[in-house]
């Protein structure tokens, strides 16, 4: 039996039966359970089978062509704005969003199904106007998924906001950052079902680019990820973790709030400091390279802050102050940033994915060379070790160097700045024998356009060193476990 027949009764069923509201007057009361609602199950076994009518770009083209394509899909989006509108008094701090979501979703369908735009309903969705300890989101656009899939399938995901106190405090002092926003996944459909772990709103379909107000992290799945990698890691190179970064191993809570504490610093990071315009430069084609240096950038002001929270409060603690609660929350989690940092960067990103341009895996191999070479990382008798007295001031370190390579940079040509990059990361990892930029760049190169530059960059022109290939191979299938985790698995 089609979806369509089987569910045409649950549409009728659903309609108006807001069965899943609760106290709407808390953030953490608000919503619970709807991932266990009716109303919830119609909306994404609905969204599930009108992605296997869509192509790439999100339209249904069949739905112009055959009068049975468009009466399916029709009656898909009727039981997804059904469901939507059942579930829509759960969520009253995102009604306007939802109601433009059905608009959305009927003009879609009365439109034959082309290329879906969903620009309304996105501008209507504010979640960082909500940042409230446990508050629920029901989120449904056609998009793609980062580290997914980039196709602009219908998405349908319940989400829940991470927002503690120590972080609020933060973000109203020093490192404010109205656009973060903190996540766990409650539940999805299967474009989350993979390594995304971030929802932005440029992925939508619509019709134009608006000025982007937000930007969400689930911080669930990078926490999961991390004690699963970092727990099997650990025992492969036979490290004697530190009692807090090995107990923060066992509490999902604790690794959720480290991550977002350490991803609002980094995050904020990209559009600050002495920088040479637009340092991302996502829509620009430059060596990879050069984006392995910017999320370390990022990554080492995130970890540099946290020592520096830390090592400040460490001070006033001497100086016989007592501190408040949300003051010993956030020395604790300074703390526990700087394992983040340094294992997640080592373990996890430094051996996931391709050897293809994979910029992030450059930034964990620096990151560990780095360290090795000033002598406060050893792999020695096969076993990892750490100098923990001394890792902050060479972590810190490697980060300023940086941040002198983006100072000099702002006076150099865009050209002379990659070769000034390169030879930052090749100071301390060994490029592929082959490397033309390695040899010297030729002058035909060198005099011509920027594209030759890129061109000549090899896809893995950092290989992976003794130690990475070795670890890859122990880490392949936890690495390969992790996709699709959510922070209950564990």
């Amino acid at each position: 039996m089609s979806l369509v027949s089987a569910n045409s009764s649950a549409v009728q069923a659903v309609v108006g039966e807001p069965e899943v509201v609760e106290d709407a007057s808390t953030g953490s009361g608000q919503a619970q359970d709807v991932e266990n609602s009716a109303a919830w199950a119609q909306l994404k076994q609905a969204a599930i089978a009108i992605r296997e009518l869509q192509i790439k770009d999100g339209s249904i083209p069949g739905a112009s062509t055959s009068s049975a394509t468009k009466d399916q899909a029709t009656a898909l989006v009727g039981e997804i704005t059904a469901a939507i509108r059942a579930l829509a008094p759960a969520f009253p701090h995102d009604a306007e969003y939802l109601a433009a979501s059905v608009a959305d979703f009927e003009r879609w369908a009365a439109e034959d199904f082309g290329v879906p735009d969903f620009l309304d309903s996105l501008v209507a969705f504010q979640p960082q106007q909500h940042r409230v300890d446990g508050i629920r989101h029901l989120v449904v656009f056609p998009m793609y998924t980062q580290n997914g899939s980039s196709d602009r399938l219908v998405e349908a995901l319940i989400v829940e906001t991470i927002w503690p106190e120590f972080i609020a405090a933060l973000e109203a002092g020093d490192y404010g950052n109205k656009l973060f926003v903190s996540l766990r996944l409650v539940d999805f459909t299967p474009g989350y079902d993979t390594n995304s772990a971030v929802l932005f709103p440029e992925t939508v379909a619509m019709r134009e680019i608006p000025t982007f107000t937000w930007g969400a992290i689930f911080q669930d799945r990078e926490a999961a990820r991390y004690r699963r990698v970092v727990r099997a890691a650990s025992e492969i190179t036979n490290l004697d973790l530190p009692e807090r970064a090995a107990a923060m191993l066992e509490d999902q809570e604790v690794a959720e709030k480290t991550f977002v504490m350490w991803d609002i610093i980094h995050d904020r990071t990209h559009m600050r400091g002495d920088l040479p315009f637009d340092p991302f430069m996502i829509k620009q084609r430059m060596p990879f390279f050069l984006y392995s240096l910017e999320e370390m950038r990022c990554d080492m002001t995130a970890f540099r802050e946290s020592v520096k929270i830390e090592r400040a409060l460490d001070a006033r603690v001497a100086a016989g102050e007592e501190l408040t609660e949300t003051e010993r929350e956030m020395h604790e989690y300074a703390h526990l940033v700087q394992y983040a940092v340094i294992f997640d960067r080592i373990f996890r990103f430094a051996i996931t994915g391709t050897r293809v341009r994979n910029y992030d895996a450059v930034g964990g191999q620096l990151l560990f060379a780095w360290l090795h070479q000033r002598g406060v990382l050893h792999w020695t008798d096969t076993a990892l070790a750490f100098d923990w007295e001394n890792v902050p001031d060479a972590v810190v370190a490697l980060g300023d160097a940086i941040d002198d390579l983006y100072w000099h940079s702002i006076d150099r040509p865009k050209v002379a700045h990659w070769l000034a990059a390169y030879e930052l990361v090749r100071s301390t990892l060994t490029p592929h024998p082959a490397s033309q930029w390695a040899r010297g760049l030729s002058d035909e190169i060198l005099a011509g356009a920027p594209k030759g530059y890129t061109d000549a960059v090899l896809d893995d022109e950092f290989p992976l060193s003794m130690f990475f290939e070795t670890l890859d191979k122990k880490m392949k299938p936890v690495i390969e476990s992790t996709v699709g985790i959510r922070g209950t698995d564990d």
